[in-house]
């Protein structure tokens, strides 16, 4: 059985979808709302069974991972996350990079040698890597509007793997990487105007008007915070609201919470980009 077991997030949706587009295969999708990263345990794996792995910390998935290569599984994992200490084994093959300025898919694209490149930039933009995906863009020959749509498309698809469940989603992060793996290119998802693209648009807009509306609990220099109110909206755009307040003012740390139906709170917390 072959498993690709991937974060909902644009960067593990992407990386996957560039493996595919490469080697495809009839696998299991197992993944789930982006903070859901123990993903590896959820597999019953048997021996001879192919994992692929993406954009998930290692370290937190070492039980399941160890697990996976006793039974004899083989492993193909790719992160850019904390690892922790790397099982030495024959049926491991881990290619895990921490640089601050690298994401999964931009891993998946050096291994693939760059024959999906477009969307490996998407995935970076995605993953609010913006300076690193503006430099491949133009390496890439990119014009401005050409950076401008790939930048919305992984902000997009980033913003659809934030949740609390995946009933907050607007589309299970499975169900998007079936989409998506359809367009050889991007740009082909952005020219289809029947694409998952123009709906999470939208949606997108909705949400971020709502944030924007809600002024800030705390300011100072150093840091700005935010405190959403408890809908399936707050949960959906925290992440990449936080993202967007961190490239408006990159000297300043910023931290949105949400409230949860306990009366706690979930932080998502961008420190200084500069």
């Amino acid at each position: 059985m072959n498993y690709d077991i991937f974060n909902g997030d644009a960067d593990g949706i992407i990386a996957l979808l560039q493996l595919r587009l490469a080697d495809p295969i009839d696998s299991q999708l197992i993944t789930g709302v982006k903070r859901d990263i123990k993903l590896v345990e959820k597999v019953d794996v048997q021996a001879g069974d192919e994992l692929t792995v993406l954009d998930i910390s290692m370290e937190k998935n070492m039980a399941g991972l160890e697990q996976a290569l006793a039974q004899g599984a083989h492993v193909f994992y790719a992160d850019h996350h904390k690892a922790g200490d790397i099982p030495q084994h024959g049926n491991l093959d881990a290619h895990i990079d921490l640089d601050a300025n690298m994401c999964t898919a931009l891993i998946v694209d050096k291994l693939l040698e760059g024959r999906f490149h477009t969307w490996a930039i998407t995935a970076a933009y995605g993953d609010n890597l913006i300076a690193k995906a503006d430099v491949l863009a133009d390496q890439a020959g990119l014009n401005n509007e050409q950076k401008a749509q790939l930048k919305e498309l992984g902000t997009l698809i980033n913003y659809n793997g934030y949740g609390s469940k995946v009933d907050d989603l607007h589309f299970h992060p499975a169900d998007l990487y079936r989409a998506l793996v359809q367009y050889i290119s991007p740009f082909e998802v952005i020219e289809d105007k029947a694409s998952t693209y123009y709906q999470l648009q939208s949606a997108y807009q909705q949400d971020m008007d709502a944030a924007q509306a809600v002024p800030a609990t705390h300011e100072s220099d150093t840091l700005k915070l935010f405190e959403l109110p408890n809908t399936a909206a707050s949960r959906r755009i925290s992440g990449v609201y936080g993202n967007w307040l961190a490239n408006q003012n990159p000297d300043s740390a910023h931290a949105v919470l949400t409230e949860n139906a306990d009366g706690t709170y979930t932080v998502s917390l961008r420190a200084p980009l500069n």
